[in-house]
C-alpha cells in the first residue's frame, strides 16, 4: 500500500492544456496536496492559478513563503522563484536559475524527495527540455513514485522522454489516464491509514 503524502507535477511547453486536463479529472475530495511547477516568464502573473481554478474543485493558490501544506490544495510555484518542500510547509528562494529555469522542476522534485522520501510522488508532463528528470530520479531513489506522461500524448515530447530515460521504472501513462492513477494512489493512502487504525 502507498503512504503517499505529497505530489509534485512538472510541466513546460504545452503545460497549461495538460494541467487543465489533469486537474479537471480530479474529484473535489482528493486528499493529498499537489504542487505545480510550470515554466513561465519570470515576469509572469498569477493567471495560471486562476485558469486552473476554473477547471477544478480543489483550492488553487499561488505559493507564498512558509505556506503550510494542506490536503485538497493545489500549490502553484510563482514566477521567478524556486519552490522548496519542507516537512509540512513550502518555502521560496531566489537561488540561481537551474537549466535556465526558475522555478526549476528538478529543484522542487529533489526537495520533495528529501522531505517526504517514500511518501513523495513526481509527475512529469509535456515540455521542451529535460528539467525534472534528475529530480524524478531522486524521488524514486528515495523510495517515492514516478509518473511520466506518455510522450505520444504530449504537445512536446522532450521532457517526458528525458524523464523516461532517467527513470526507466516510472509509470508511463497517457495524459487522459493520469488523473485516475492519482486518485487510485491517493485512495491507497486512505485504505492504508484505515488498516493501521484498525
Amino acid at each position: 500500500m502507498s503512504n503517499l503524502a505529497i505530489g509534485v507535477i512538472g510541466a513546460s511547453w504545452g503545460g497549461l492544456a495538460a494541467l487543465s486536463k489533469l486537474f479537471s479529472g480530479l474529484p473535489g475530495d482528493f486528499n493529498i496536496p499537489l504542487l505545480v511547477v510550470q515554466h513561465r516568464s519570470r515576469h509572469g502573473d498569477n493567471l495560471l492559478a486562476t485558469l486552473l481554478q476554473d477547471v477544478t474543485k480543489l483550492h488553487v493558490v499561488d505559493v507564498e513563503d512558509k505556506e503550510p501544506l494542506q490536503a485538497g490544495c493545489v500549490y502553484i510555484a510563482p514566477a521567478n522563484y524556486h519552490l522548496l518542500v519542507e516537512d509540512g510547509h513550502l518555502s521560496l528562494t531566489t537561488d540561481p536559475l537551474v537549466r535556465f529555469s526558475r522555478p526549476s522542476i528538478d529543484v522542487t522534485f529533489a526537495s520533495a524527495a528529501d522531505a517526504y522520501r517514500s511518501a513523495a510522488l513526481g509527475v512529469v508532463l509535456t515540455g521542451a527540455n529535460d528539467d525534472g528528470s534528475q529530480g524524478l530520479r531522486r524521488i524514486v531513489d528515495l523510495g517515492g513514485k514516478a509518473i511520466v506522461q506518455d510522450p505520444s500524448t504530449a504537445e512536446s515530447k522532450t521532457m517526458p522522454s528525458a524523464a523516461m530515460k532517467a527513470v526507466p521504472e516510472a509509470e508511463v501513462i497517457p495524459l487522459s489516464g493520469i488523473s485516475a492513477r492519482l486518485v487510485e494512489l491517493a485512495s491507497h493512502k486512505v485504505q492504508h491509514a484505515q488498516k493501521r487504525a484498525g
